[in-house]
C-alpha cells in the first residue's frame, strides 16, 4: 500500500497531468518539431477526436483546482511577472538539501530513487548453454579473445604493440618465429549480432511483436523519450502500443508508464542502497557529485512552474534566493554559510557542479539551448515545464529523510523486486538477495527470467550462483562488455587473466566471491600495457588505467569491493575467461617432466 501511494503521489506532484498535456515550452519554435508533431496528430486525429472534449474539461478542472504540491502564484505564463515571482517547489527544495548533505554513494542512491532515469545494464556475448546447477566458475564460457587490429587504432581499441626487428628472435611463448605460439590461445573476431528473428521476416508476420519489443527496450534504456529528441524514431511505436506496454511494465516490473502527445515517461523504481546508477555529465562523462545533484534538484524545483521563456540570469538569481547555501559557487557539500547579503548584481558564473546540472536538464530537454558564455545573463532559456514535471519519479514529501526515500522507492513484493533486478542489472546472485527474494528466485528459476527475456529480447543464462539476462546486441545497456573501446578491451583482458589465476577448484567453498591480490592486478595490467598499444594517458599514468578498468568491472558487477578495500572476483566474471582444464593429462604440462616409456618385453625366439 505504501508503494502504491508513493506511485500515485508521483503522478500528482511530480509529473503534472498524467496525459502530459499541461505546461511545456518550445511548441512551434522549430519547423522540424512541428513537422513531427503534425504528422503524429494527423495519424491519430480520428482516434483522439472522441476524447478531446473530455480532455478539455479535465484541463478546465485542473485550472480551477490547484494541483497537490504546486506553488501558489508561480505558474503564470508572462515572462516578466513569472520571473519576478519565481518560487521553488517545496518537495524538490527539500530533496536538494538531502543531496547536499549526502555522501557520494548515498547521493547516487538518492538520484536513482528520486528520478529513476537510469538506463538498464546487461552483459554482452551470447549465453553459453549449460544445466542450471553448473557453476559459472567451472561451466562453459562465452570467451572470445580481444580482436587484434593490424592497422593503426582508429576507434580507440587495443592492438598489439609492434616490436623492433632486433627483438624478433626472442619469442616469449617458446614458439618458432612467425608462428602462432604453442601456448597462445587462438583469437577470433566476434561477428556482428544478427537482427532479431522476428524482424527478419519482411512479409509482415510477427511485426507487431517486433515493434513492441523495440518500444519496450527503448523505454528501458531511455526512460524519457520525446517526439523531437534523439530517439524520436521510436516514439510512434511507443504510442502505437501504449496500452500493451503499460500493462506489461506494470505487471512484470511494477513500473508506471505515462505517454502524452509529445513524450513518454517510464517511472522506474529505485534499486536500493548500494545499487545506484550514478549520473554523469552528458558530454564529458564526469560523475555527479553531491553538490551537482543538489544544484540539479534546486534548478528543477524552480523550473517545474517557471515561465516558458526564462532569462538565464534570473534562474541563477532565483536559485541563490531560494537556497543560498546550495547555490553559492564552490559550496562544499552541506557546509556553506548562508549568504543573506543584498544581491544587486548576482554572480552568474558557472562552477563545475552547476554546469553539470544544467547540462543534464538540457540533455533531458527540460531546457533548450544553454548560453555559450555563462556570463551572458540576458540569454533566454526555453523551459519545458511538462518535461520538468516528468523528471521526479516520486514526491520527496512522503519520505522522512534521504534513507527513507531510498528505501521506499525500492519497496516491492519479492517477485517484482527480483524481476526488476533481472531487467536492470547485469546479474542477480542468490547470495545478494534477502531470504524472501531468494526463495522466489528458487521457485521461479525458469519461468521468471524466461518471461522477461521474451518481453525484452534478452537471453537468460542460469547458473548455480544466480541468473543473468544477456544482451548480445549490446543495445540494452549503458556499458558494453565485450566492447570496442580501449578501456573495455583492457578490462576484458584483465578479468580474463584474473579468473585464470584465482578461479576456485571444484568443491572449494569460497562463499561465491574470491579475493584478488593487489599485486596480481598490477602485474596483469603491466602485462597488458607491455603487450598492447595504449592511449597516451594510460601509458603516462598506470594508476588511471587501474582505476578506470576496475571501475568498469565494478559497475558491471564482475568484481566488488569489501569494506577493507579488498577486491573480490564474482562468479559471472568466469563467463569471459577460457573454459577451465580441471583435469589435465599427466605429463603434458609445459613444466612437466616427460614420461619415460616402458620398454616392450623381449620376444621369445625359437632358441629361447
Amino acid at each position: 500500500m505504501e508503494q502504491q501511494e508513493y506511485a500515485v503521489g508521483a503522478t500528482r506532484v511530480a509529473a503534472g497531468r498524467p496525459d502530459g498535456r499541461t505546461g511545456g515550452a518550445g511548441r512551434g519554435t522549430a519547423d522540424a518539431v512541428l513537422a513531427v508533431r503534425e504528422a503524429e496528430r494527423e495519424v491519430e486525429r480520428s482516434v483522439e477526436r472522441g476524447a478531446e472534449g473530455e480532455v478539455e474539461r479535465e484541463a478546465e478542472r485542473d485550472c480551477e483546482a490547484e494541483p497537490v504540491g504546486a506553488v501558489a502564484g508561480s505558474g503564470a505564463d508572462d515572462p516578466q511577472t513569472s520571473a519576478e515571482g519565481l518560487s521553488p517547489d517545496p518537495g524538490l527544495l527539500r530533496l536538494a538539501h538531502w543531496f547536499a548533505a549526502a555522501t557520494p554513494g548515498t547521493a547516487d542512491d538518492l538520484c536513482t530513487a528520486s528520478f529513476g532515469l537510469y538506463p538498464a545494464r546487461h552483459l554482452g556475448a551470447a549465453a553459453a548453454p549449460a544445466a542450471p546447477a553448473v557453476s559459472w566458475w567451472h561451466g562453459p564460457t562465452a570467451h572470445a579473445a580481444v580482436p587484434r587490429a593490424r592497422e593503426a587504432r582508429t576507434d580507440g581499441g587495443l592492438r598489439r604493440a609492434r616490436r623492433d626487428a632486433a627483438a624478433l628472435p626472442v619469442v616469449r611463448s617458446g614458439a618458432k618465429q612467425g608462428g602462432p605460439g604453442r601456448h597462445r590461445r587462438p583469437e577470433r573476431t566476434r561477428a556482428l549480432p544478427d537482427a532479431p528473428r522476428d524482424v527478419q521476416d519482411r512479409s509482415g508476420e510477427g511485426l507487431p511483436d517486433a515493434e513492441r519489443r523495440i518500444a519496450a527496450r527503448l523505454l528501458l534504456a531511455h526512460p524519457l523519450v520525446t517526439a523531437s529528441g534523439p530517439h524520436a524514431d521510436g516514439f510512434p511505436l511507443i504510442r502505437r502500443h501504449r496500452d500493451w506496454l503499460t500493462e506489461r511494465f506494470d505487471t512484470l516490473l511494477g513500473y508506471r508508464l505515462v505517454i502524452g502527445p509529445w513524450h513518454a515517461r517510464l517511472f522506474k523504481a529505485g534499486l536500493g542502497p548500494g545499487a545506484a546508477r550514478r549520473l554523469e555529465h552528458p558530454a564529458t562523462g564526469a560523475p555527479f557529485t553531491p553538490a551537482g545533484y543538489a544544484r540539479l534538484a534546486l534548478a528543477l524545483a524552480l523550473l517545474v512552474d517557471a515561465p516558458e521563456q526564462l532569462p538565464y540570469g534570473r534562474l541563477v538569481q532565483a536559485m541563490r534566493a531560494a537556497a543560498p547555501d546550495l547555490a553559492a559557487e564552490g559550496t562544499p557539500t552541506g557546509t556553506a554559510a548562508l549568504d543573506t547579503s543584498p544581491d544587486t548584481s548576482p554572480d552568474t558564473s558557472l562552477d563545475a557542479s552547476l554546469d553539470m546540472a544544467l547540462a543534464a536538464l538540457a540533455d533531458w530537454q527540460v531546457l533548450g539551448e544553454l548560453p555559450a558564455d555563462p556570463g551572458d545573463t540576458a540569454f533566454v532559456l526555453t523551459v519545458d515545464r511538462e518535461l520538468a514535471r516528468a523528471v521526479p519519479a516520486g514526491p520527496p514529501a512522503l519520505a522522512d529523510d534521504a534513507a527513507d526515500l531510498i528505501r521506499r522507492a525500492a519497496e516491492a513484493e519479492p517477485g517484482t523486486a527480483v524481476r526488476r533486478l533481472l531487467a536492470e542489472t547485469p546479474a542477480v546472485l542468490a547470495t545478494d538477495l534477502p531470504e524472501d527474494q531468494r526463495e522466489w528466485l528458487r521457485e521461479h528459476r525458469l519461468s521468471g527470467p524466461a518471461a522477461l527475456a521474451e518481453f525484452l529480447g534478452l537471453e537468460a543464462e542460469l547458473r548455480a550462483e544466480g541468473v543473468a539476462l544477456l544482451d548480445p546486441a549490446a543495445e540494452l545497456t549503458d556499458l558494453a562488455l565485450p566492447g570496442a573501446g580501449t578501456l573495455a578491451q583492457a578490462a576484458l583482458l584483465l578479468v580474463e587473466r584474473l579468473v585464470e589465476e584465482v578461479r576456485p577448484l571444484p568443491g572449494e567453498d569460497t562463499g561465491g566471491d574470491v579475493a584478488i591480490p593487489d599485486a596480481l592486478i598490477d602485474g596483469v595490467l603491466g602485462d597488458i600495457a607491455d603487450d598492447h598499444d595504449l592511449p597516451a594517458r594510460y601509458l603516462a599514468d598506470r594508476t588511471a588505467l587501474r582505476r578506470d578498468a576496475l571501475d568498469l568491472l565494478h559497475r558491471l558487477g564482475l568484481i566488488t569491493l569489501t569494506p577493507r578495500a579488498t577486491w573480490l572476483l564474482r562468479p559471472p566474471a568466469a563467463r569471459y575467461a577460457p573454459a577451465p582444464d580441471l583435469r589435465p593429462t599427466p605429463g603434458t604440462g609445459r613444466h612437466s617432466r616427460p614420461t619415460t616409456p616402458t620398454p616392450p618385453p623381449p620376444r621369445e625366439g625359437p632358441h629361447t
